[in-house]
This record gives C-alpha cells, structure tokens and sequence, in this order.
C-alpha cells in the first residue's frame, strides 16, 4: 500500500503528457482479422455443432466490422477520393451489414432448428456422430 502512495502522484503528474488513443483503419482492420481467425479455428477445430455456428456469426462479425470501418473511411475521405475522380456511397458498408445482420439471424433460427430436431433423434450434437443422410 505504501508503494502506491508514493507511485500515484507519478502516475497523476504523467497523465496529461499521455495522448488519446483514436483508432485508425488499421485498428480496425486487425480487430476484424483477429475476430474472423478465431471463427475459423473455431469452425475447423470443435465438433459441437453449436460452437461451429457461433463460429460462423463470428465470421460474419468480423465481414460487419470490415463493412463499417470502411464505409467510415470512406465517408471521411469523400472530398479526395471525389477529386480524383472515384464515386463515393459512405452507406453502402451499413445497407450491407443490415443485410448480413438479417441472414445471420435466419441462418440461427434454422440451424438452431435442425439442431434441435437432430438431438432428438440422436440425442447428440456432435457433428461426427450425425450420420442422419447416410441409408
């Protein structure tokens, strides 16, 4: 406790010489690469057939995110990008993402669907002891 003492008016005095972080593109663009890696592995790796889909929704999440960073992007730099002669729609990354959004949730109410139906038939969700198309 005594070290915090004399560590917090350090602390204090060092603050304002730190700088706001604002996330640029790039940021942006890492997030959405990590969030789609791990749906990948994710969708590779396990065999419950739940995780396999929230996998996926991470997937479309991180397609989401890539839609919005640069539909932003764009709408920030709209004047030159005008200039040098390139149409500029900032709102079709969000009328996208509207549309991912909208196929996600069906995409989770029918394979939670088929899900369902198959564990009761099988009383398993393991994707290698679902064997149901085989005769």
């Amino acid at each position: 406790m005594g070290v915090l003492a004399y560590l917090a008016p350090l602390f204090f005095q060092a603050q304002p010489l730190l700088k706001r972080f604002e996330p640029t593109l790039i940021n942006f663009l890492m997030l959405s690469f990590l969030l789609f890696v791990v749906g990948v592995a994710g969708v590779l790796s396990r065999r419950n057939i739940i995780i396999i889909f929230m996998s996926i929704e991470l997937i479309l999440n991180a397609v989401n995110l890539n839609l919005i960073a640069f539909s932003r992007y764009l709408e920030i730099n709209k004047d030159t990008l005008t200039a040098k002669g390139l149409a500029v729609n900032p709102l079709a990354g969000p009328v996208f993402t509207i549309f991912i959004i909208v196929v996600a949730a069906a995409e989770a109410a029918v394979g939670l669907g088929i899900v369902i139906a198959m564990f009761r038939n099988r009383e398993t969700v393991a994707i290698d002891e679902i064997d149901l198309l085989k005769w």
